[in-house]
């Protein structure tokens, strides 16, 4: 069995895998200071009350935007699983796709898996949205390769930048207005119009100007956590993956097998 653990820059999700069926997931928040220690008290236990052994995983592979949290999850591996893990992009782990940008290396990790995953499922052009801290639009062409991309401010991320600056607008929970009117009666409401609606027009503003650029049909696949609330109230995706930077650690890992 794979152990995956894809590391972002909020939070880290590990995952059991077998082939490419996920078995079971956790998450916890993202910090470099955990020591390999600290992570195994608190997986090993978890994976032990949903009933899984961890004498049962044979791989470790670990995708990560921060690169300080690798030293302490390669210590969890080696250390209490007595496996040397894969890092995703490195070694047994590269890539195996075409980077057609300016600098390969400062592509993040996350954004390469999800190359990879939605080359394997999806077929033609795809433009792939990842609702991460950051979200992040990329363009995987027909052969797989990746062709570039945007990075745009996630939408937490925006929403605490205008809480956290103003002394009167108070802390929202991100969701859809129940009206579709965009002039709003109060100040909740003005500010979830902004936020909602205003992240929707970025998405197809960005969307339709990327589409006119590649000049073939394209495909666009939604990940991350805000993408199925986004697509219940749109029509803005052909199609939501929401596990699509682990299914690109699994093919990773079949691949260095």
């Amino acid at each position: 069995m794979l152990l995956a653990a894809d590391v972002g820059n909020t939070n880290v999700v590990f995952a059991l895998i077998e082939g490419r069926e996920i078995k079971a997931r956790w998450r916890i928040a993202t910090d470099p200071r955990r020591t390999g220690d600290e992570y195994a008290v608190w997986l090993l236990q978890l994976a032990e009350f949903q009933g899984f052994d961890s004498a049962d995983i044979d791989q470790v592979i670990i995708g990560s935007v921060v690169p300080r949290a690798i030293h302490n999850l390669t210590v969890l591996s080696e250390k209490y699983l007595g496996i040397t893990p894969l890092i995703a992009g490195q070694g047994a782990g590269q890539w195996g796709i075409e980077l057609d940008i300016e600098q390969p290396s400062s592509l993040g990790a996350d954004r390469a898996l999800n190359t990879i995953a939605a080359h394997a499922k999806y077929e033609g052009d795809l433009i792939v949205i990842d609702f991460g801290t950051a979200t992040t639009f990329d363009v995987v062409d027909f052969t797989g390769a990746y062709k570039g991309g945007i990075i745009a401010p996630g939408i937490n991320l925006s929403l605490d930048a205008l809480v956290g600056n103003t002394a009167k607008l108070p802390r929202i929970a991100i969701e859809r207005p129940e009206s579709d009117s965009v002039i709003g009666r109060n100040t909740e409401d003005q500010m979830l119009i902004g936020v909602f609606w205003g992240y929707v027009s970025l998405i197809e503003g960005l969307i339709a100007r990327m589409k006119k650029e590649i000049g073939r049909p394209a495909k666009v696949v939604a990940t991350g956590g805000l993408a199925i609330l986004f697509d219940e109230h749109t029509a803005l995706f052909d199609a939501v993956d929401p596990d699509l930077t682990l299914e690109g650690l699994a093919i990773l890992a079949e691949r260095a097998a």
